[in-house]
């Protein structure tokens, strides 16, 4: 039976630099810059496996010793405790990571690039008037192809402009929730374009802006896209 227990409290206080064994695969590692960190190594079918336990100064021996005993249990049974914790992790996260969440993350984050800080709500308005109302609690790690298919497909062929910002925004949405290293699927507004096809409307000829309106329609465009940047370059050149 392996040891365990060979640490003191006393001696964890004030244990050199270096690593010292508990017993059963917890060490103490104390750093040169005064630091230290419990360390779990256990053998998982026949791979060492190390884990993070957490700081000294936030985990007594004791307290170490407990989360230690359940995932030493958890390698014991086959079962990789390194995947386990970082499967209830996910868990925890489901409730924060929801559409309407991920949404307000990435407009948050890209809120410098948009008109009045984005307050205007013109970017938003394709996500929030035909993808949130159905999508708006689902995870952003369970969207798939067939709820953007089913939200767009009523536009896709009336509204096609409306109904592909809807899907660029969703994409930007997606990319930033990969970006913070949850599971989405990155091509599932491509695969959901497959299942729409090709959009039956037909484009119409915007109308000319009068001379006397052209101010107030610049001052709309809160989104430096290359389209928008070019209106400025060419009136810049005239």
């Amino acid at each position: 039976m392996r040891a365990t227990n060979l640490l003191s409290a006393q001696f964890a206080k004030t244990a050199p630099v270096g690593k010292h064994c508990d017993g059963a695969g917890l060490w103490l590692v104390k750093r040169e810059d005064g630091g230290a960190q419990w360390v779990l190594r256990v053998t998982v079918h026949g791979r060492r496996r190390e884990m993070g336990l957490g700081g000294f100064l936030a985990l007594s021996l004791g307290e170490a010793r407990k989360p230690s005993d359940r995932w030493r249990k958890m390698a014991t049974s086959g079962r990789d405790p390194v995947k386990e914790r970082e499967a209830e992790r996910r868990a925890a996260r489901r409730e924060d990571i929801s559409l309407s969440i991920l949404t307000a993350d990435a407009i948050e984050a890209r809120k410098a690039e948009l008109k009045g800080d984005g307050t205007a709500g013109r970017w938003l308005s394709p996500l929030t008037l035909h993808l949130l109302p159905k999508l708006a609690k689902v995870p952003v790690t369970d969207l798939d192809q067939r709820d953007i298919h089913d939200c767009l497909a009523p536009l896709w062929h009336t509204k096609s402009a409306t109904a592909h910002k809807a899907m660029d925004r969703l994409t930007i949405v997606l990319r930033h929730a990969a970006a913070l290293g949850l599971d989405v699927d990155l091509q599932a507004t491509d695969k959901a374009k497959a299942l729409l096809g090709k959009s039956r409307q037909k484009p119409k000829h915007i109308p000319a802006v009068a001379w006397i309106d052209v101010p107030d329609f610049y001052s709309s465009l809160e989104e430096p896209t290359l389209m928008h940047l070019a209106f400025f370059q060419t009136q810049g050149a005239a």
